[in-house]
């Protein structure tokens, strides 16, 4: 039982270290979809690098089942957004604290917010 722990820990150490994000360069951003994220409204962060976007509902309760299923998306894929809510208002923020700055985890994640955006 003590042995397939420490495999078990030792596998997803290993994940961990496969799967470690890398800050994607100027040039890569458009070929990993950044161009169709600007395209639906994210904007470049002054002075940081990060996108971010904001979003307007009917109401508090479709804000908030708004942020419900970005959260369980972001939990699963360990990478988790800023953000703020006031009411029907939620504004978003993405930037991978691992590698300082915007990585393809964040690319990704905005694209599922646009998908269940719509």
């Amino acid at each position: 039982r003590y042995q397939f722990m420490i495999r078990s820990a030792a596998k997803t150490a290993f994940r961990s270290m496969a799967t470690k994000a890398k800050r994607l360069k100027t040039e890569e951003r458009d070929g990993a979809g950044m161009g169709v994220l600007r395209e639906a409204g994210w904007k470049e962060v002054d002075g940081r690098d990060a996108i971010h976007k904001k979003f307007q509902f009917k109401d508090f309760n479709e804000a908030f089942g708004f942020m419900t299923r970005i959260a369980l998306k972001a939990d699963k894929m360990d990478h988790h957004p800023e953000w703020f809510n006031v009411y029907n208002r939620v504004e978003i923020t993405l930037s991978t604290h691992e590698c300082q700055g915007l990585s393809a985890r964040d690319i990704a994640l905005a694209n599922f917010i646009e998908q269940i955006a719509k």
